[in-house]
């Protein structure tokens, strides 16, 4: 029989929650980023649109460029705004700065869908082997300074997407892999850059769902999870097919054009291949070598306007793909050889910081793809504290290289 959270630690856990919940409401009138302005045109456009205008409107520069469910979320969090403000959900957004009201329920819509993170980490108070974990475990991911300020000052929602990671984690964890492959897939139609994981959860939901029970169970249960995915992806694309505008929707979900680096650029393996560069180049110009430097930006992030390398080769897409494949092979080898729901955290936050260190176009809040779940497990060793704290702390290259290395010495075949 499972056991199930101990009443001290979920109220622990739930009081931890409504004293990071006070910090956010302070934080409301304080700096905001142009995704303030992003989140905020998109809650006008889902609720004042059809949906079949919304990912073809270029009336703004905020284009939708999140799947499916996260233009359906916003839409949901729409339908009281006109209470509050009607400007809230009015076309063309106005060019005034918001009102006291219209700030204060963007900023606590932010706050109110944090509760689907504070129920997934409820649930994950129990681990895999039917422990409680450490009550500072949980609260490294409630507190956690880095999603405080990427959601509550910035302003993002990552607190609810990671709410959806950490349930689908949690559902893995307990051998309920069928919940926790819907749930992944309803997270990737939220949106797309959790892809990164695909590969493991791939794996290791083959290996430990659909393997070892019979051909033709194993088989039925491949086609009962193969249905699960696709009915959540027919839910969330559909109406777009209909309207015939998946090309538009993909363009605008995966906009290679943009670059590989992005405005806010991520510390990573393409941080020592850009200063490589401008280093060679510098000295060949210095030797007297004609070394074109380049107009365009590294990290404007628009489309089309991304700079070439002036020396080194160039990066394309498929490049970073298989970079991020090659680099989380280790980790797919042992997913696959020896599939246990003890490791699916520790093997998903890898992979994810996969991504971070060779993906195409990273953003530095991709870091909390990683370090939200390895603050869950960042007590059950001192590896694993090792690796949380360089990874929180060490956004600056040196450290989050040797962070990864680390890791990565991990996953070593069994004899």
């Amino acid at each position: 029989m499972a056991a199930t959270t101990s009443p001290s630690t979920a109220a622990a856990a739930v009081w931890a929650f409504a004293a990071a919940t006070c910090v956010k409401f302070l934080l409301v009138p304080t700096y905001r980023s142009t995704d303030f302005d992003v989140h905020r045109y998109w809650l006008a456009l889902t609720h004042a649109l059809p949906a079949r205008q919304w990912y073809t409107d270029a009336s703004s520069q905020w284009t939708l460029d999140y799947p499916p469910f996260f233009a359906y979320f916003s839409r949901l969090l729409s339908l009281p705004a006109p209470i509050v403000d009607a400007s809230l959900v009015s076309l063309p957004v106005p060019d005034a700065p918001p009102s006291s009201a219209y700030l204060l329920y963007l900023r606590l819509t932010v706050a109110f869908s944090d509760l689907l993170l504070l129920a997934s980490v409820l649930l994950l108070a129990t681990d895999a082997r039917r422990r409680q974990r450490s009550f500072l475990a949980l609260v490294l991911v409630l507190w956690s300074p880095a999603l405080l300020a990427v959601d509550h000052v910035h302003f993002q929602y990552n607190g609810f997407l990671m709410g959806l990671l950490l349930l689908s984690l949690h559902f893995l964890e307990q051998g309920k892999d069928l919940a926790g492959g819907v749930v992944f897939a309803a997270l990737l139609c939220s949106k797309h850059l959790f892809l990164v994981a695909a590969p493991v959860y791939f794996v290791y939901l083959f290996r430990h769902y659909c393997c070892g029970r019979g051909l033709l169970k194993g088989l039925g249960k491949l086609v009962l999870m193969g249905a699960g995915v696709v009915a959540v992806f027919a839910m969330a694309f559909a109406p777009f097919m209909y309207y015939g505008q998946m090309q538009q929707l993909f363009s605008r979900l995966f906009p290679f054009g943009r670059g590989l680096f992005h405005a806010y650029w991520a510390p990573n393996f393409w941080v020592f291949y850009i200063i490589l560069d401008k280093i060679l180049a510098f000295l060949l110009r210095r030797l007297g070598f004609n070394v074109e430097i380049p107009e365009g930006s590294f990290t404007r992030g628009l489309v089309g306007d991304s700079s070439p390398f002036a020396v080194l080769p160039k990066v394309t897409p498929i490049t970073t793909f298989l970079l991020v494949i090659l680099a989380m092979a280790p980790c797919l080898v042992k997913a696959f050889i020896n599939p246990q729901p003890k490791h699916i955290i520790r093997w998903v936050a890898y992979a994810c910081s996969c991504g971070f260190m060779f993906g195409w176009h990273v953003h530095e809040k991709a870091s909390l793809h990683f370090t939200i779940p390895l603050a869950l497990i960042a007590m059950d060793s001192f590896d694993d504290i090792r690796h949380y704290f360089l990874l929180s702390i060490g956004m600056f290259m040196p450290l989050f290289s040797l962070a990864h290395i680390s890791m990565v010495t991990q996953f070593q075949l069994p004899r």
